[in-house]
C-alpha cells in the first residue's frame, strides 16, 4: 500500500491557477491535472458522498446539503451521522482489500459515527444560556482533547459566518498533519474550505480573489511538501466551481403568493409550517428541492415554477432520473436556477415578520442554505459596536441574539450547484501520479476507485 493524502480544495478551478499558485503548479508539473466532471447538485454533501461511494445521489441518498424529513415534517440541513450515506464507503473498500488499511477523515462531511479509523469534524457546544462554543467531535474521543491541547480550540467563527477566513483552513491543515504523523493512516482525507466562502462573497472575477487563492495555495503547499517527504502520494481535487451571479430567486415567496406555502405566527414572527404546506422549497445554492404534499398539485406547481424568472428547468420524475436524483429524499420536483442566479430560502413578505434566526448565523434552524450569513449587515451603525455588545451580553450569561446578518440577498456574488459548469471554470483533479490519471476528464463517480488506485496501484 502507498500512503495517500487527498486535499479537497473547494472551489478550485483551472481559471484560478496562475503565478500565485506555485505549490499547486509544482504538483501539476511533476504529476498531472484533469478536469473533474461533477454531479447535480454540485454541493458539498452530495459531491463528497459521491466521491466516497462512487454512486450518484439517487443511490447514496444525499440529495443536497439537507432535505425535508417527511416523517418529522422538518427541514434538516448539515446533519453529520455517516449512516445517512447509503452504499459502500471508500475506507471500507480499502479495508476489504487489505485489513491493514486505515483512514483519517478530516473535516469531510458525514463524519460522526463513521467506520473510518480517525475522524475530526466541527461540533459546537450549545449551552442552555444561548452560547455557541467552538468544539470538534473526534474518533477516538481522546483525540479531541489532544488537538485542543496542542492547537487550541477549533476557530469555528473563522470557519463560517462574516469572519470566515483562512484561519480555519490553517487549523485544519495543522491538525491533519499531526494525525498524519502520530497515527500514520494509509489514507488521509482533508477538507480545505477557504475559497468556497470568499468566492461566494466576492464572485470568482473579483480582483481580491487572487490573494485568497494564494493563501490556500500556501496552506495546501505546506501539506503537500510535508507528506511528500514521507513518500506519500497526493491528490488535490475540488467539488465544483463557483460562478458569478447577478441576483437571487425567492422561490418560496412565489409559492406563498400562489397560496401553496403556509406559515404560522409566533411572537409576531413567521415560521414555515412545512407539514401543512401544499408546496415549499428547500433552497440549496442553485438547486431547490420542492416538496408537494398532494400529488394532484405537482403539475400545477411545476408549471408555476417553470414561469418564474431565474428558473431554468424544473425536474419531474424523468428529469430526476436523468440527473441521478431519483431518491425518496428528493422533492417531488427539483428546480434548477439559471447560471447567473441562485435560490434563497426566504418565505416572508415583510422583513419585519422574518423569524428571529434570519438575522443570525444559524445553519440548523433555517429551512434552506443562507450564504448571506457571510456578511455583516451594512445598514448597522458601527457594526463592531453591535457585535461587541452582543458578545458582552453572552459572556455575562444573558440570552441574546447575534443579530448582525443582513436580509439583502443581492450581496451574494458567487454560487454553485449546476453540474455542467466545466472546463476552465469547473472543478479539477490533480495527482502526483501522472501514470494513474485517465486520458480524459475524471467523473465524480470514478473518484473512489481512482483514490484506491493511488493506494494500491504500483
Amino acid at each position: 500500500m502507498h500512503r495517500t493524502v487527498v486535499l479537497d480544495v473547494v472551489g478550485l478551478t483551472p481559471a484560478l491557477l496562475g503565478d500565485h499558485t506555485p505549490n499547486l503548479n509544482r504538483l501539476i508539473s511533476s504529476g498531472g491535472v484533469r478536469e473533474l466532471e461533477t454531479i447535480t447538485p454540485a454541493v458539498t454533501c452530495s459531491v463528497q458522498s459521491t466521491f466516497v461511494t462512487g454512486a450518484l445521489p439517487g443511490d447514496h441518498g444525499c440529495v443536497a446539503n439537507g432535505w425535508y424529513f417527511r416523517d418529522l415534517c422538518e427541514v434538516l440541513l448539515w446533519r453529520q451521522p455517516e449512516g445517512l450515506v447509503e452504499g459502500e464507503k471508500l475506507w471500507d473498500a480499502g479495508k476489504a482489500r487489505d485489513p491493514g488499511f486505515t483512514c483519517a477523515k478530516h473535516f469531510w462531511w458525514y463524519n460522526m459515527y463513521s467506520t473510518a479509523d480517525y475522524t475530526v469534524t466541527p461540533r459546537p457546544m450549545y449551552p442552555a444560556d444561548g452560547r455557541k462554543i467552538p468544539d470538534v467531535y473526534t474518533f477516538p474521543p481522546g483525540l479531541r482533547d489532544e488537538l485542543n491541547a496542542d492547537f487550541g480550540a477549533f476557530p469555528l467563527f473563522d470557519f463560517w459566518g462574516p469572519t470566515a477566513d483562512i484561519t480555519s483552513s490553517q487549523w485544519i491543515a495543522d491538525t491533519a498533519l499531526h494525525i498524519f504523523e502520530t497515527r500514520q493512516p494509509t489514507l488521509t482525507l482533508v477538507y480545505l474550505p477557504h475559497l468556497d466562502y470568499c468566492l461566494q462573497r466576492l464572485g470568482p472575477n473579483h480582483p481580491a480573489v487572487v490573494d485568497e487563492v494564494a493563501r490556500i495555495d500556501g496552506v495546501a503547499g505546506r501539506i503537500i511538501e510535508h507528506v511528500q517527504r514521507a513518500k506519500a502520494r497526493v491528490i488535490v481535487l475540488s467539488e465544483y466551481g463557483i460562478t458569478e451571479v447577478s441576483g437571487p430567486v425567492h422561490i418560496n415567496r412565489a409559492l406563498r403568493e400562489a397560496g401553496l406555502l403556509t406559515v404560522r405566527e409566533e411572537l409576531g414572527r413567521e415560521l414555515l409550517d412545512a407539514g401543512v404546506s401544499d408546496a415549499f422549497a428547500v433552497a440549496d445554492h442553485q438547486i431547490a428541492h420542492v416538496y408537494v404534499r398532494r400529488p394532484e398539485l405537482v403539475t400545477h406547481v411545476a408549471r408555476l415554477l417553470g414561469e418564474l424568472d431565474g428558473v431554468e428547468e424544473v425536474l419531474g420524475a424523468k428529469g430526476k432520473r436523468r440527473y441521478g436524483l431519483d431518491h425518496s429524499r428528493s422533492g417531488e420536483l427539483v428546480a434548477l436556477a439559471e447560471p447567473d442566479r441562485w435560490f434563497t430560502y426566504y418565505y416572508w413578505r415583510d422583513d419585519e415578520a422574518a423569524p428571529d434566526f434570519a438575522r443570525t448565523v444559524d445553519i440548523h434552524r433555517k429551512p434552506g442554505y443562507d450564504p448571506v450569513e457571510l456578511f455583516v449587515d451594512p445598514e448597522l451603525w458601527v457594526p463592531q459596536v453591535r457585535i461587541g455588545i452582543r458578545l458582552l451580553q453572552k459572556t455575562a450569561g444573558f440570552r441574546t441574539l447575534m443579530d448582525v446578518i443582513p436580509l439583502d440577498a443581492t450581496l451574494v456574488k458567487g454560487s454553485h450547484g449546476r453540474s455542467e459548469i466545466n472546463g476552465e471554470h469547473g472543478p479539477v483533479f490533480i495527482s502526483s501520479q501522472r501514470e494513474l490519471l485517465p486520458e480524459g476528464p475524471v467523473g465524480a463517480t470514478a473518484v473512489k476507485d481512482l483514490i484506491l488506485d493511488h493506494v494500491f496501484g504500483s
